[in-house]
């Protein structure tokens, strides 16, 4: 077993009261009642934090008040503070520190420091960013994950192409914002749960292969003793192919944004 290393959290007592929102669990269950995500249930009691991903507070420097743990992320979270007291919750990147000043701008002229958040246009080629949008003026939709980043390649036209922490290189909008740095908590990969409660703190149940199944239960189950899923093509509970098959649509519309795909 290893634990997180919460060493780099600043502060002992309880959450940004005005930040919190309760978060009521689903056990997997829709609105009918029924189960539509399997391993899903338990877990310890969580609030929702409310985590600024647009940084829509423009020209106006905030200062880093806390670095917090977050229950719903592999990431930290940074609390911070505006002049007009407003406080806000953003990811925490690395090399990020109390006392420290971030900004989101709009101005060409603005520093390239970690923490802030800025144009596409207005970063230089090679930057490593994080909280990043997709659809201008949406807010950071992609590498939120903690010890992610990715890399403006190039410019071009209107778009930048940016390497996503998957390998796939993808055009965005240079008018879409991103925030400067790598996000923290990199050693996050490197946990190891040790023992099946520790899955159970976090809401996973156990889940079950479907060659030890019965035949009504999965397409692998059956069978006299420890016998193999006899399928040549691996599905799912559900008939669908699995292990490497893939599921995304050929039509779908952002398809012509991506230069390169992800390694399979």
């Amino acid at each position: 077993m290893s634990g997180p290393d919460f060493s780099e959290l600043t502060k002992n007592k309880q959450p940004e009261r005005s930040l919190l929102l309760p978060l009521r669990k689903t056990g997997g269950r829709n609105a009918h009642g029924r189960i539509t995500s399997r391993h899903i249930g338990g877990g310890h009691k969580q609030m929702l934090r409310i985590v600024d991903f647009k940084r829509d507070i423009f020209e106006h420097p905030a200062k880093v008040l806390a670095i917090e743990y977050d229950p719903n992320r592999s990431a930290r979270l940074a609390l911070i503070e505006y002049a007009n007291k407003i406080k806000s919750y953003i990811i925490a990147p690395v090399g990020l520190k109390i006392g420290d000043e971030v900004i989101s701008s709009n101005q060409k002229e603005t520093e390239i420091q970690v923490g802030n958040c800025l144009l596409l246009r207005n970063i230089p080629s090679g930057t490593l960013v994080h909280n990043l949008e997709i659809s201008k003026g949406k807010g950071g939709q992609i590498v939120r994950g903690a010890g992610t980043s990715a890399q403006i390649m190039a410019k071009e036209g209107d778009f930048a192409h940016i390497k996503l922490p998957s390998g796939e290189v993808r055009l965005v909008n240079l008018d879409c914002r991103a925030t400067i740095g790598q996000i923290g908590n990199i050693e996050h990969e490197s946990l190891i749960l040790g023992k099946a409660g520790k899955s159970r703190w976090l809401g996973i149940k156990p889940q079950s292969r479907g060659v030890v199944m019965n035949p009504v239960d999965h397409p692998h189950g059956g069978g006299e003793g420890k016998s193999g899923q006899g399928n040549p093509h691996p599905v799912t509970p559900w008939g669908q192919p699995t292990k490497g098959y893939r599921t995304r649509n050929r039509k779908k519309y952002s398809n012509k944004f991506i230069i390169k795909r992800r390694k399979p």
